[in-house]
């Protein structure tokens, strides 16, 4: 049986949709030219939903490249200890990002050992979980805290903790990031560039976990177990912030 041929209009369906695809692929010089590289997931994305990529190319612009508030090797830093404690080596363009900001391998090295002790929290956690009844005298936070000061060197306290911050937001240790915010406020960090650094977890760690920080933070400041300011009183303090199982009346 011989084979059917589409008839004209057919035909310039399939060649009309063809174009369309590598029209839609051209998209990429755009993010090669403002990134100096591309990912399998930029084409992938072009080809199928070009909108959604334009979208997210956005929002890691805004995450990833723009100015905030943090200074730009204050911000790599944290993306270095975010990127180590997810072992993520996808990443490796923001070490370049980091050494143009000024960055070095001594740098690199504190990064490391911040991202590392932030990890080693765990342990801690373990002690006040088990141990505390057969030594009272334990204080795992404060020794916790002691220890981190001690690795920090010479990377100004309220980075250290803005790192650390993000290491736990990304490791989903929602206790130990109570701790390091506490101590964070402790060290006059600037609310705002927390913010920031909390933000760069959302992608290496996950969405999920980043609004699981942000509801820790929201609740020590509802606590009053940090002195936060009048704009972030007011965030905390917004009603209906619980999500869908608060809207749907199944949580309070």
């Amino acid at each position: 049986m011989r084979p059917q041929l589409p008839n004209s209009d057919e035909s310039e369906k399939v060649e009309t949709t063809s174009m369309e695809k590598h029209e839609a692929l051209s998209a990429l010089e755009e993010i090669h030219a403002k990134r100096g590289y591309l990912l399998p997931h930029h084409g992938l994305m072009a080809i199928s939903t070009p909108h959604l990529l334009e979208r997210y190319d956005s929002l890691y612009s805004t995450l990833a490249l723009e100015e905030r508030h943090l200074s730009r090797h204050a911000h790599e830093f944290v993306w270095l200890g975010v990127l180590i404690s997810c072992e993520e080596s996808l990443g490796s363009h923001h070490v370049k990002r980091f050494v143009d900001a000024g960055g070095d391998a001594a740098h690199l090295g504190l990064a490391t050992a911040i991202s590392a002790m932030a990890k080693g929290s765990e342990g801690y956690l373990f002690v006040e979980d088990h141990w505390i009844p057969h030594l009272p005298a334990t204080n795992p936070r404060e020794q916790y805290l002691a220890a981190f000061d001690q690795v920090i060197g010479p990377v100004p306290p309220a980075l250290a903790h803005m790192t650390a911050c993000a290491v736990h937001t990304c490791s989903g240790n929602w206790r130990a990031l109570k701790w390091q915010i506490e101590a964070a406020y402790q060290a006059e960090v600037n609310e705002l560039e927390l913010a920031e650094a909390l933000s760069l977890a959302m992608f290496p760690g996950s969405v999920p976990y980043y609004v699981r920080a942000a509801e820790v933070w929201r609740q020590l400041i509802v606590e009053g177990a940090v002195p936060a300011s009048d704009l972030f009183k007011q965030w905390a303090e917004i009603s209906g912030q619980g999500g869908y199982d608060e809207a749907s009346g199944v949580k309070e």
